[in-house]
């Protein structure tokens, strides 16, 4: 079994007990859990083979935007990501095409679509569509969430990591799953806040009312104003290999592991240095899975640097100026290879590397939700978005983007409300990039007791300045984008700072014991049985270089600490100021193979992973002429079941390869349905006995 057992953020629910059958074999789900995560707990990461070519499906995005996990549970086509297991349910592979029910199983009975009156419709239940609500809501305004997930929180119920921003106004300091707990709490208090959850918005029509199709069926919304609050999804990266069951992307990865606790990889390796690779390469050390290597293919990592550094203290390589070349396997991903690529991100020569690996994540950037933000405008409807749907950003900038968004909205409605325009300058800072990267400066101070804080990049944080009883810490320059420093000599030794620093950059040093060895106390967020009081271990500095053998002294953990261990290092007393951490993962791990022969060449690469279209038989259209998109349908590319979410920018990038500016383009026309509904569904049947069994 491929189930977390044990966790050091996370609560491990009950045994499995749904009892359910994939292709006649019995297997054992949890209560709420989707059929592909149920699957990926028995090993199964193959659910079927496409029609066309006999392709391996798995997943890609575990987030119902793709449809690389088809299965048929109960006869009926599914998504495995989207849909729960059930007591007794029947789900076999999706091979070939499906057949279409017998003709007397259809119903001829049809029930009339109901509508739902509305003040306020927001899509989405993430950070930013919540906190619009409950802005709305002191104001009598009648709301009205529409959510996929089984619960409110977005991508917040992924994280367990603690967060960055204020702690005033966006819950620094506190881990995303207990920031979506909290905001699901608030939303209970309001009863003039309603919510669908297991419900997705499938199209909005010219006559400004917004379909969504549920467990219930097929229904209409009738809203007097509409928030997109929907998020993001990944952007997806071609080359050899790239559809093979085992690439799937970070997003994805954290849903399995940290939502469902999955352990669906025992060799990690990632591609894509911004804040989502960084963050999916910390959550997979967290649940005992090796990573390793990531590489990014600017010169330095996209993401905070203190995400990249903890990572790299536990031993996980960080690769910059590098790319994905292929990876390789049958049905399956078994290795990864990677080159270097120079300032024009074209690759090296002979400088090609392959590590064994059973999982690529694919983390290179997100694309905002936002097909039904377009048709809503261009229907006339008054319409706002917040959140990813609106800008990539933090999770900390969706918050005051969606607190921004209600406060527009009730004035819309004529209620007295109004957005301060502090709102609008920290909304700017919090989804602004990284700032500056400045050399790391340790002062010693003369007591025998002292934080050492290794921030070094200007990023919105300030967790640290208010958790200190003693206020020593301050923050240089803007009081939420600056450095903070320790700026007074009166540290009492509390540690309250290294356990409350989001980015795990303070450690604490204590000379108080005369000898020649001192104390490190760094923050730890594993397992504690990765490490034992006794243990030697290698001591590392910020950038996970080895400094010297530490022995481990004592293990601390309280309740004011939040899950997070402090470990008391001893190491030589010369030493002590550059100690960040220590090593947890074997070198061995990342130590390169033998390549195997290539999979396939660049020009046979898959770009439309629905229709398994590849990249010569597009190059060979745009070749002759076709500057529209939907003159690619003729390969039906982008007819799929995601509707050209996935391959859209790949092909885009194609055009770029072969001398077209993307913007000369004509893109795919948008229709009314943005995911795929059940016929029957839409035309809002009435279930039989019959039918039920199936």
């Amino acid at each position: 079994m491929n189930r977390i057992e044990r966790h050091p953020i996370l609560q491990v629910p009950r045994e499995a007990g749904i009892r359910f059958y994939f292709n006649g074999r019995k297997l054992l789900g949890k209560e709420g859990e989707v059929i592909s995560s149920a699957l990926f707990a028995y090993g199964i990461k193959v659910f079927g083979h496409h029609p066309k070519d006999g392709g391996p499906q798995g997943i890609l995005c575990a987030n119902g935007q793709c449809a690389q996990c088809l299965v048929i549970a109960d006869g009926t086509t599914v998504k495995g990501c989207m849909v729960q297991v059930r007591e007794g349910m029947e789900v076999t592979s999706c091979d070939g095409t499906p057949e279409l029910p017998a003709e007397d199983s259809v119903p001829g009975e049809f029930r009339p679509t109901p509508v739902i009156d509305t003040d306020v419709l927001i899509l989405g239940g993430g950070p930013a569509g919540i906190t619009a609500a409950l802005e709305l809501a002191p104001h009598g305004v009648d709301v009205l969430i529409v959510d996929d997930k089984h619960r409110l929180g977005g991508k917040l119920v992924l994280q367990t990591h603690s967060f960055f921003g204020t702690v005033a106004d966006c819950y620094a300091g506190t881990r995303g799953i207990d920031i979506a707990t909290n905001l699901a709490a608030e939303i209970e208090k309001h009863p003039n806040i309603k919510v669908m959850l297991n419900t997705t918005a499938v199209a909005c029509y010219q006559d400004k009312k917004i379909g969504v199709v549920s467990d219930g069926g097929y229904s209409l919304i009738d809203p007097g104003k509409l928030l997109i609050a929907a998020g993001a999804r990944e952007k997806a990266l071609s080359f050899p290999g790239c559809d093979l069951p085992g690439v799937y992307g970070a997003g994805a990865f954290q849903t399995l592991v940290n939502r469902d606790l999955i352990r669906p990889s025992q060799r990690l390796f990632i591609v894509g240095g911004g804040n989502v690779g960084l963050i999916a390469a910390y959550h997979a050390v967290q649940a005992g899975i090796g990573v390793v290597g990531l590489v990014e293919a600017l010169p330095q990592v996209g993401g905070y640097r203190v995400h990249q550094d903890k990572i790299k203290r536990l031993g996980v390589p960080v690769w910059t100026s590098h790319t994905v070349k292929c990876a390789n396997g049958k049905d399956r991903v078994e290795s990864v290879t990677v080159t270097r690529i120079d300032e024009n991100f074209c690759e090296i020569p002979a400088t090609e590397r392959t590590f064994e690996a059973d999982t690529l994540l694919v983390a290179v950037g997100l694309d905002p939700v936002s097909e039904l933000y377009h048709q809503a405008r261009r229907f006339g409807m008054e319409v706002y978005s917040a959140g990813d749907a609106l800008e990539i950003a933090e999770a900390s900038a969706a918050i005051f983007s969606g607190k921004i968004a209600g406060r527009q909205i009730a004035q819309s409605l004529g209620k007295e409300a109004w957005v301060p325009a502090e709102w609008k300058k920290r909304w700017e800072i919090l989804k602004s990039k990284p700032g500056a990267t400045l050399p790391l400066e340790i002062k010693v101070p003369k007591s025998n007791v002292f934080p050492i804080i290794r921030c070094v990049q200007e990023i919105p944080c300030d967790p640290c300045i208010h958790i200190c009883p003693k206020d020593m810490i301050e923050m240089e320059g803007d009081p939420i984008f600056g450095l903070p420093q320790v700026v007074r000599d009166e540290c009492t030794g509390c540690t309250l700072c290294v356990a409350v620093c989001p980015g795990l950059a303070i450690t604490m040093v204590d000379l108080r014991e005369e000898g020649p060895d001192g104390l490190v106390m760094v923050p730890f967020e594993l397992l504690e049985l990765e490490v034992a009081v006794g243990d030697q271990v290698d001591a590392v500095d910020i950038d996970g270089a080895f400094v010297t053998r530490a022995r481990v002294q004592k293990i601390a953990q309280r309740k004011a600490y939040d899950r997070t261990l402090l470990v008391s290092l001893r190491v030589p007393r010369e030493k002590e100021t550059q100690v960040a951490g220590f090593r947890i993962q074997d070198p061995r791990l990342s130590q390169p193979i033998d390549p195997p022969a290539p999979s396939c060449l660049d020009d046979e690469t898959i770009i439309c992973r629905c229709e398994r279209v590849r990249a010569k038989e597009i190059k060979e259209l745009i070749r002759q002429g076709a500057m529209d998109l939907n003159q690619l349908k003729v390969l039906r590319c982008g007819m799929g079941a995601c509707g050209g979410k996935t391959c859209r920018s790949l092909i885009l990038k194609l055009y770029q390869q072969e001398g077209v500016d993307s913007c000369d383009v004509v893109p795919f026309s948008q229709r009314p349905l943005v995911a795929e509904v059940n016929l029957g569904m839409l035309a809002n049947e009435k279930a039989t006995k019959k039918r039920a069994k199936r």
